[in-house]
C-alpha cells in the first residue's frame, strides 16, 4: 500500500495496515527509524511496566543470572538433598558463617518457649 505524505497533514497509518499487524486501540507502538526506513513495533505488556533504562537494567541483570552458578540438574529428590547438605556444610566453614549453636534471631518467641536453634533444626532432619 501507498501514501502520499502532504505538508501539513499527519502521516495516518491506514486501517487496514493497522488490522494486519495487529494495533487495537489503546495499544502503544515504538517508531524506530534507520536510514529512511520507519519500523512501527506494537509494544507488548513488558514493555509498558518499564523505561527503556529500567529495561536495560533487567535485561543486564538477566544475562548476568544467565551465567550461573547453576545446581543441578538433579536426577532425584535425594540427589539435590545430599547436595544441598554438602553445600551447607562449606558455607558452615566459610569466614562470617552464621553460628547454627544460636537462637534464630529474626524470630520473636513467647516467654515461656525454648529457644530453637538452626543446628537442631539440621539435627532433626537427618
Amino acid at each position: 500500500m501507498t501514501v502520499t505524505v502532504k505538508k501539513r497533514t499527519p502521516l495516518t497509518v491506514p486501517d487496514r495496515v493497522q488490522r494486519r499487524a495487529g494495533f487495537k486501540p489503546g495499544d502503544r507502538v515504538e517508531f524506530k527509524v534507520s536510514g529512511g526506513s520507519v519500523t512501527i513495533r506494537k509494544l507488548s505488556p513488558v514493555d509498558k511496566e518499564y523505561t527503556p533504562a529500567q529495561r536495560r537494567v533487567i535485561d543486564a541483570r538477566l544475562d548476568e543470572a544467565e551465567k550461573g552458578p547453576f545446581y543441578g540438574p538433579f536426577h532425584t529428590v535425594d540427589d539435590m538433598i545430599a547436595h544441598l547438605e554438602v553445600e551447607v556444610k562449606r558455607r558452615r566453614r566459610l569466614p562470617g558463617a552464621i553460628d547454627t549453636s544460636k537462637p534464630f534471631p529474626c524470630f520473636a518467641l513467647r516467654e515461656d518457649a525454648e529457644p530453637i536453634t538452626l543446628e537442631q533444626v539440621l539435627d532433626s532432619e537427618e
